[in-house]
């Protein structure tokens, strides 16, 4: 007998604070499973009316699947994380848009009725496995010219991007810069970012800067407040000799891990859990992988369509600042204004950092939050570009729309 697709909610979601990548990081001496574990189980200490045993799936996404971030990391962070050995899980790899395709993947079993409740999110530990370790390209790619070589390095795919639109210049890419790190510490000081961090107990061993020892991560990392332009007009374009990309204005390379509930609405009604987005559409799309940034637009052009709305009727934007050029490129595409109030209202990437396949579900915690206080807001989208030429975009309900807005 024919199937009738059941809503899928967000339930509630979870990350570890971010951390710079490499030795002086608070996460150096913290293993990648652990940061994944420590989500899922505060996931299980903030929803105790869910039954561990209720979880029918957990897909952890991890971009360098090796070490400690391989050896099927659902499974076996689950099995870390208390959760019951009945319940199954596994990994999967979509570069910076793993935790997106994990959410999206088990999305599409519950509207199925395969499960009723899983866990989906990502691990990048960046400092232990920097992006592309132990990964040998088919040489092809470059030999047959199916790409440009600058497709393998992503910040000069960036580079591609302000070439190809060049009303795309480095001094607006500083500026929304500038704006993100403004929000981030804004969003910060009004308390928004904090309750859904997971406090990660670390251990330091930089003695050369007196920290020993144990304490605890509560806050990102990456983190610059009171960047001004001045300050990223001078520093230096490492992908070209007088380029437009700087790590001023892109995410940097870090580590960092994230977890998520979704259930079936009526499952999560049944239960008591709380619902705080309701899943409406999602898309993936394929681009030239040398111009990698532009992702987006198709992958949003595609969600829309589906879901049967216009670019109008989104009042939430939450977009990953992989490289300010990227955001850049998808707003100038809508004719939308680089300080739109709609987009990326907490900061994004550029101030909090961007662990890979982790980020995903940074932009879903962080727009649940804002429709919480946006009753008037009705869809919202999360989206990022891919590694390798792809884009990813969902499209979000607010279950709080009181009809007042758009």
């Amino acid at each position: 007998m024919p199937r009738t697709a059941r809503d899928v909610v967000f339930v509630d979601g979870v990350r570890t604070p971010f951390g710079k990548a490499g030795p002086k990081g608070i996460y150096h001496e913290t293993r990648a499973d652990d940061l994944v574990i420590k989500c899922i189980r505060e996931l299980l200490r903030r929803n105790p009316d869910l039954d561990p045993a209720r979880v029918d799936e957990v897909a952890v996404a991890a971009t360098t699947q090796i070490g400690d971030q391989g050896l099927t990391l659902g499974r076996t962070a689950g099995i870390l994380a208390g959760l019951p050995t009945t319940v199954p899980g596994f990994s999967i790899d979509r570069m910076c848009a793993g935790a997106m395709t994990a959410v999206t993947t088990t999305a599409g079993g519950v509207a199925f009725g395969a499960y009723d409740v899983v866990v989906a999110g990502g691990v990048e530990h960046m400092g232990r496995h920097p992006m592309g370790e132990g990964v040998d390209p088919n040489p092809r790619f470059v030999s047959e010219k199916l790409v440009d070589e600058s497709a393998m390095f992503m910040g000069m795919t960036a580079e591609n991007l302000h070439d190809r639109f060049p009303q795309l210049t480095k001094a607006r890419a500083d500026e929304f810069a500038v704006r993100s790190q403004e929000k981030a510490a804004k969003a910060y000081a009004d308390g928004r970012i904090q309750q859904d961090l997971v406090p990660i107990a670390i251990r330091r061993t930089n003695p050369d800067a007196g920290e020993t020892g144990w304490g605890l991560a509560t806050a990102d990392e990456p983190m610059r407040p009171g960047t001004t332009l001045e300050q990223l007009a001078g520093l230096k374009t490492p992908f070209r000799a007088h380029g437009r990309v700087t790590a001023g204005n892109a995410a940097g390379l870090n580590d960092g891990a994230t977890a998520s509930l979704l259930a079936a609405e009526d499952v999560a009604r049944e239960l008591g859990l709380p619902v705080k987005m309701r899943l409406v559409s999602y898309a993936f799309a394929g681009v030239e992988p040398e111009v990698m940034g532009i992702g987006p637009i198709p992958a949003t052009e595609k969600a829309l369509a589906k879901a049967g709305l216009g670019i109008e009727d989104i009042g939430l934007f939450e977009v990953n600042e992989a490289f300010a050029v990227q955001v850049l490129s998808l707003l100038d595409h809508y004719g939308i204004a680089d300080d739109d109030p709609r987009v990326n209202q907490y900061g994004g990437a550029i101030a909090f950092g961007h662990p890979l396949a982790s980020s995903g579900v940074r932009l879903m915690t962080q727009l649940a939050r804002q429709f919480e206080e946006q009753p008037h807001v009705r869809y919202g989208i999360t989206t990022m570009c891919v590694g390798f030429g792809m884009g990813g975009t969902v499209v979000w309900e607010n279950p709080n729309f009181d009809g007042s807005g758009k």
